[in-house]
């Protein structure tokens, strides 16, 4: 079975064209390499079909519905595997916000998580510093538009966690690297890291998969993050 999703792009490239002029227009993709960029900001399919494909193992092809050329592939196997890294997404419909002085203890990060999740909010990446004086410092991320929903459930625990303050921005955002190839091939995080300090750009927070790196950046550095891991993983040859 194939199914056939027409957009207004020929199909999937190693980043966003308009921030990357020399992007690759990709052969094929597995499964799990569409859904993790479908979930980082790669708006070429709706993550729900991208999950709904790889249960039911439908073959599909991303592909134009201007011009008659050969689109992207999604089938169990990637063609780019001799490739460390597939593609850079970005998202900036990002926010962040951290608390301080959360209370060590046992059932804590389900306090504060439970009453973001009973406003409905999503949470994206996650980060607690190591305890001190039976203190910790958490920071996560959420989309913008519940930024304020997310913030509301944080000041309603905050008593409870004895949290110390709440910080939010929302001027920040979300590149990531993605690749199946990154499962044999140690050292991929610290290319990262280099490609975006020799860009002068400050990582706030790390997330990690098994075939995906991200970090939060300020939200005016994401073109220029975008181009330097483009370069830094040769993603324009094929």
């Amino acid at each position: 079975d194939l199914c056939q999703i027409y957009t207004d792009v020929e199909g999937v490239f190693t980043a966003d064209p308009r921030i990357v002029p020399q992007a690759r227009k990709l052969k094929a993709l597995s499964y799990e390499e569409l859904l993790e960029m479908a979930s980082s900001g790669a708006l070429v399919v709706q993550t729900r079909a991208a999950e709904l494909a790889m249960q039911n193992r439908v073959r599909l092809e991303v592909r134009s519905s201007f011009v008659d050329r050969e689109g992207t592939v999604v089938t169990d196997h990637s063609m780019e595997r001799r490739k460390v890294v597939t593609g850079v997404t970005h998202d900036t419909n990002v926010a962040k916000i951290s608390t301080t002085g959360v209370g060590d203890r046992p059932g804590a990060a389900h306090i504060l998580f439970k009453a973001i999740a009973d406003r409905h909010v999503n949470v994206d990446l996650i980060i607690q510093s190591v305890p001190r004086k039976e203190r910790a410092d958490i920071s996560f991320t959420v989309a913008k538009p519940d930024m304020a929903a997310a913030l509301d459930a944080v000041r309603s625990v905050a008593p409870e966690l004895g949290i110390r303050d709440i910080f939010s921005d929302d001027q920040v955002a979300v590149v990531s690297i993605i690749g199946a190839g990154m499962i044999a091939n140690p050292g991929v995080a610290a290319r990262m890291f280099g490609a975006l300090a020799g860009a002068g750009i400050n990582i706030q927070m790390i997330a990690t998969s098994e075939i995906k790196v991200s970090c939060v950046i300020p939200l005016a550095a994401v073109a220029t993050a975008v181009r330097e891991l483009h370069k830094e993983f040769e993603l324009d040859r094929e």
